[in-house]
């Protein structure tokens, strides 16, 4: 066998271990386990893609998980951006991050330099986990309303693990009425918050 051969055996191999083609996680997704947060501090950054969604996704997003549970605390994007604001010396943003490879393929472990970009955020709010919104996208079927699908990964900060990826959709609704971004909410914090019992 040739030397082309052989390399080209090499890449069609990296790329179907690296997920390949393959089509990106659909509702109902889940790989991992919600972990038990009660007791933690978990950094919620802000949704990384927003596709045709009415209304405003984070903000909805801050009131769902904050309703569902108290025993969490929340340090919510504002917050974060506020103390990045007066550290211009920390190399961080909390938007724009490079977070494509969650629709692509399986990741487990994040590497850099969304790792250090994340460590660098989670640091300045002495947070140990980080909830990366990475799509808020409307979805629907031709003849039907549309509903709301979110992307969404639990990052452990210390290690890069990601214990949960979930893909998870609201109730169907009229484009543009906000009970559909509320449900989507309200099914996250469901999914995501599992041991509260409500």
């Amino acid at each position: 066998m040739g030397a082309h051969a052989c390399a080209a055996i090499l890449v069609a191999l990296v790329l179907s271990a690296c997920g390949g083609n393959r089509p990106p996680p659909g509702p109902g997704t889940s790989l991992g386990t919600p972990p038990d947060l009660r007791g933690r501090r978990v950094l919620v950054l802000p949704v990384q893609q927003v596709l045709g969604v009415s209304g405003d996704p984070d903000a909805e997003l801050a009131f769902g998980l904050r309703d569902r549970t108290q025993d969490v605390t929340w340090v919510l994007p504002h917050e974060v951006e506020e103390i990045l604001a007066r550290s211009p010396a920390i190399n961080a943003s909390t938007r724009g991050l490079p977070v494509g490879l969650f629709l692509r393929a399986e990741v487990r472990r994040i590497g850099d330099p969304l790792f250090g970009e994340l460590r660098r955020m989670a640091a300045l709010v002495d947070a140990d986990a980080v909830l990366l919104p990475v799509q808020a996208a409307l979805a629907a079927d031709v003849g039907e309303d549309p509903t709301i699908r979110w992307s969404v990964a639990l990052i452990e900060v210390r290690t890069g693990r990601v214990p949960w990826f979930g893909v998870v959709e609201g109730g169907a609704f009229p484009e543009g009425d906000p009970r559909g971004l509320a449900s989507s909410v309200d099914r996250l914090a469901r999914t995501l918050l599992w041991y509260v019992a409500r």
